[in-house]
């Protein structure tokens, strides 16, 4: 009886290895938030060369984006229109374009919660008509991203995940681009815009929030870095040179901003009317954390100090507060928190409350056929404006709208990630 060699074994261990080094790299998608881990690019800043196969990664990892763990991803491929009709077509779910008639669903906003729902949407029914209305050009990209691109050495046309044209062509999604939603009139089921009027037989309202601007400080003279168009201009303006950056706001956004910036070779100084950056989590320790990672880094924070008057003085601009103290930049950052539009929901009349009020499991709004979800929602007056929820929340309004299974959306305290590369942090 023949026996196998000894060496067997670790030959083939030997042979599997390679076939597995030359396998193509895959994706995986976080089914919290929607970030897709590429094996090809790794995860850096969160200790993952390029190259990590996602059977590697350790259990502990923390997605980059909402920080939840490695169980919340799952094998990913971007699907095609053929993909998705196959699907549906396997699915029991009534298409709603038989119910609504040809308006089909309109959604407002091309940010990330305005595709998911497009992607939810057409996961449920290949032939429903989607229309998206958008200011921008309606790119594909992470926008928690912006505010770490000079530490991941990304480059704006790197920070676009798909154009805007490529996905509404694989989603089969009609794409309004650089067009402003202006009036909702409920009694049509339409919504005007600024290239026509567009019937619905449901409206999504998925335009997020923008960057709140104290009254002290002039628009003209400071950046506001909620879009990725916002964010291309500045770091056109900013160049290869180092400069001086004054950052108003030691929050998420400023904390992660002015940690990017000095990393990038610029100075920052960061101020707050709080204490410490980071201060909603000061019992997490999370503010003593940044400061003692800032010790290199070209970061000056100036906490307690509240802003006064902000004008131009020659080549340089001067930040004066209260106090009395001047702060000298050639670029000022305004990282004050966000505030929700409210044109489109008065005109709508819908309930308001530090945002657009939606139900908690199906997220409609006061309205008839008019569903709302990430940054422009409120529930129970709370704003949740995060990243990890959306997800959630697009799923539970394709459901709604398509008449398949409900899928209830539940509010829960959400993981932050703060991408400080120097101290990253999961918070809650």
């Amino acid at each position: 009886m023949n026996t196998l060699p000894s060496s067997l074994p670790s030959t083939l261990s030997a042979t599997a290895q390679a076939a597995r080094a030359l396998a193509p790299y895959r994706q995986y998608l976080c089914e919290a938030c929607g970030y897709v881990y590429d094996e090809a690019l790794g995860d850096p800043d969160g200790g993952l060369a390029p190259g990590t196969r996602f059977d590697d990664i350790p259990d502990d990892w923390a997605c980059p984006l909402c920080g939840v763990t490695k169980a919340e991803f799952r094998p990913y491929e971007a699907p095609s229109v053929d993909a998705l009709r196959a699907r549906a077509a396997a699915s029991d779910s009534t298409p709603v374009a038989t119910r609504g008639g040809d308006a089909g669903v309109v959604i407002v906003g091309a940010g990330r919660a305005g595709w998911q729902t497009a992607e939810a949407l057409r996961a449920l029914d290949p032939a429903l008509p989607i229309t998206l209305v958008t200011q921008c050009a309606g790119d594909v990209y992470d926008k928690p991203l912006l505010s770490v691109a000079l530490a991941r050495r990304l480059d704006d046309g790197a920070l676009v995940r798909e154009s805007g044209s490529a996905a509404a062509a694989r989603l089969g999604v009609r794409l309004l681009a650089h067009t402003e939603a202006v009036r909702i009139c409920t009694d049509t089921r339409t919504l005007r815009t600024t290239r026509g009027n567009l019937r619905y037989a449901h409206l999504v309202l998925a335009h997020g929030a923008r960057a709140r601007l104290p009254d002290e400080l002039p628009p003209e003279l400071c950046w506001r870095i909620n879009h990725l168009g916002a964010y291309r201009r500045l770091r056109e303006r900013l160049g290869d040179t180092p400069r001086d950056v004054l950052i108003v706001g030691a929050g998420l956004i400023g904390s992660e901003l002015a940690n990017d910036l000095a990393i990038g070779g610029h100075h920052v100084t960061l101020i707050d009317t709080t204490v410490e950056p980071l201060a909603r989590w000061h019992e997490q320790g999370a503010g003593t954390q940044l400061l003692d990672a800032w010790r290199d880094l070209s970061i000056r924070f100036m906490g307690g100090v509240q802003v006064q008057s902000l004008q131009r003085v020659g080549d340089k601009l001067r930040l004066s507060t209260v106090d009395g103290q001047r702060f000298a930049a050639d670029e000022v950052v305004v990282a004050a928190g966000l505030q929700t539009p409210g044109r489109l929901a008065r005109s709508a009349a819908l309930a308001w409350d530090n945002g657009i009020c939606v139900s908690p499991h199906n997220l409609r709004t006061s309205a008839e056929r008019i569903h709302a979800l990430g940054d422009c929602i409120s529930i129970d007056g709370q704003a949740c404006r995060y990243i990890e929820p959306i997800a959630r929340q697009a799923r539970a309004i394709a459901a709604d709208i398509c008449g398949a299974t409900p899928a209830p959306y539940v509010p829960r305290a959400p993981l932050v990630r703060v991408k400080t590369s120097s101290r990253p942090m999961t918070l809650q």
